[in-house]
């Protein structure tokens, strides 16, 4: 286990070095979402309606911080994808260290990253006048949540690039993230969609996230419960934490 832990350090370090040596990389990262927030809160949600009132930039925010945790999927992609392709995973491999720790160093570097995206996307929400009402316990307890979705679709990023093996493939990526993202109640409420498809809205674990999160905040829309929130990136990780390992130790 010490040795798990010290591999798994010591491959987060790399990535760590690695966006210290290229900062622009990840300063567009950051600044992205903040780009989408702002669009959405001044241009189109003046046009925007919440069902059961109040205002439409704190119905935004939880799906804006729901959006920047699945955005992880394809910058866990990119990453693994070219390291595979450049052949620094063949090296790994060769290397007396565990799949797991190659794997959870990664996981761990773009985690610190989530909690970054979400404390600058956090301030910005500030700034525009969004707020939460519950009070601190469950406002944590929505952020908990932000970073347990995060850390499972990881997961997910990392055996679609093992298996993809191409940074190329990150397209067909982004074709499946921006679906999810859209057809969920990240931007606005199933209830204003057509009967089928806001039923799918609705079963979206993006929008589970969402709703939990907007109940936690205190934030006007659809609240839901906890357990949804809870139970999808749990079914996640016990999918594709497994399929990643075995995927990661069967590369040839």
């Amino acid at each position: 286990m010490t040795a798990y832990v010290m591999d798994s350090w010591t491959l987060t370090r790399r990535t760590l070095l690695q966006w210290r040596n290229q900062p622009a990389q990840l300063g567009l990262g950051l600044l992205f979402p903040v780009m989408v927030l702002l669009m959405f809160a001044y241009l189109f949600g003046g046009a925007m309606s919440v069902p059961g009132g109040g205002g439409y930039r704190e119905f935004l925010l939880p799906g804006m911080f729901v959006l920047t945790m699945a955005f992880g999927l394809e910058s866990t992609f990119q990453a693994v994808s070219t390291d595979a392709g450049r052949g620094v995973t063949d090296r790994f491999r060769t290397m007396p260290i565990s799949a797991a720790a190659v794997l959870t160093g990664r996981t761990v570097a773009d985690m610190l990253n989530a909690v970054v995206s979400l404390t600058v996307l956090i301030a910005c929400g500030l700034a525009v006048g969004w707020r939460w009402h519950e009070g601190a316990v469950n406002a944590l307890l929505a952020v908990g949540l932000l970073l347990l979705l995060r850390y499972a679709l990881l997961w997910v990023g990392i055996w679609l690039a093992l298996v993809a093996g191409k940074p190329e493939m990150l397209m067909a990526v982004q074709i499946l993230v921006w679906p999810l993202a859209f057809l969920s109640s990240v931007f606005t409420a199933p209830d204003t969609m057509p009967g089928w498809l806001g039923t799918i809205a609705t079963w979206n674990p993006l929008s589970a996230t969402a709703s939990a999160t907007r109940e936690l905040f205190g934030n006007p829309g659809p609240g839901g419960e906890l357990w949804p929130a809870v139970g999808w990136p749990a079914v996640t990780l016990a999918v594709f934490v497994p399929l990643a390992v075995r995927r990661y130790r069967r590369l040839t």
